[in-house]
């Protein structure tokens, strides 16, 4: 049996250009993933369409989630989380840009383990 340990919060960059994806788990129907933001968003025009469910924890920092439909961003703070169904069409707005924000994101029922 292997075993793998480590710290999520070890490792941050607070200066990367782009977020940075850290695949922590993979297995068959689910993938859990560090993300850490550092200020960036979504492009303007887009949203996330994803087929499968994602369940969301910010360890740090902050972030604003939009929600098709909703006017407003949902603001997410340390220890917040959130649940995005199937088919949830929603896109980053905006993360804190004065200190990293490092999301767990938990993606589960995946058809494969590559998406």
């Amino acid at each position: 049996m292997m075993t793998a340990a480590g710290n999520i919060l070890e490792h941050v960059r607070r200066d990367a250009a782009d977020e940075e994806f850290m695949e922590l788990v993979a297995a068959e129907g689910v993938r859990i993933e560090r993300i850490v933001s550092t200020g960036q968003a979504s492009p303007p025009g887009f949203w996330y369409d994803q087929e499968w469910s994602e369940w969301v924890l910010l360890l740090s920092g902050s972030a604003g989630l939009l929600f098709e439909g909703e006017p407003t961003p949902r603001e997410l703070k340390r220890g917040d989380y959130l649940l995005i169904p199937a088919g949830g069409r929603h896109r980053v707005e905006w993360t804190d840009a004065t200190e990293p924000t490092i999301w767990l994101a938990v993606h589960y029922g995946l058809l494969s383990c590559s998406e």
